[in-house]
């Protein structure tokens, strides 16, 4: 028998045995779920893991594919591909969608408190853009930093990049595209700030 024809036969046997799983799954067979749990859930939880970086959120999705699949086990059709395949695309789709809302939620907190002055954690700019006027002011500190330092804020608060896009787009370790970005804060939080003061006392 010719590799290709071996290669076929396994193919062949691959979605008997996922065809036969799948419709023990359909009547309810609690045996084929802890087969299918036991067989591919190191799989599931390395790629959420890897995708998600963070052992809980990657515990989570795991057990959201596992139960996905037992709740409605018919979605696994075996005639397109192995179960091994749609178990792995579905750990990385719900592990991509959890990274793409953190970061979102990271994002907008964050354009919320830079533009509405809404602080927490002890963030160092507050009420800065209110107006027409202070915007300008904002612009005007920004190009006032180091091009290192509004490079980094320019891309994350004008043109909404994450932290990780910001370090790629810069060529930068994350760690320290997350510090220049604090760090250009800071300093963005002090000029305004300065600003403020001399504005009032020149009134």
């Amino acid at each position: 028998m010719g590799v290709s024809a071996l290669s076929q036969q396994r193919s062949t046997s691959t979605v008997s045995d996922d065809a036969r799983l799948r419709d023990r799954l359909v009547f309810g067979d609690e045996s084929a779920f802890t087969e299918m749990y036991e067989q591919f859930e190191s799989l599931v939880y390395s790629i959420a893991a890897r995708v998600a970086r963070d052992r809980r959120a990657a515990e989570d999705i795991t057990q959201e594919v596992f139960l996905a699949i037992w709740q409605r086990p018919l979605v696994f059709d075996p005639a397109k591909g192995s179960l091994r395949a749609w178990l792995a695309m579905m750990a990385h789709r719900r592990a991509v969608d959890l990274v793409r809302r953190e970061e979102s939620q990271r994002r907008t907190a964050l354009d919320g408190r830079l533009y509405t002055g809404s602080l927490n954690h002890g963030d160092p700019v507050a009420d800065q853009v209110t107006d027409a006027d202070t915007a300008q002011r904002l612009s005007t500190a920004l190009q006032s930093l180091p091009e290192h330092l509004s490079r980094p804020i320019a891309l994350a608060y004008l043109e909404g990049r994450t932290y990780r896009e910001v370090a790629a787009e810069l060529g930068l370790p994350e760690g320290t595209a997350k510090s220049h970005l604090r760090e250009g804060l800071r300093r963005l939080a002090a000029t305004m700030h300065a600003g403020q003061i001399d504005g009032e006392e020149e009134k």
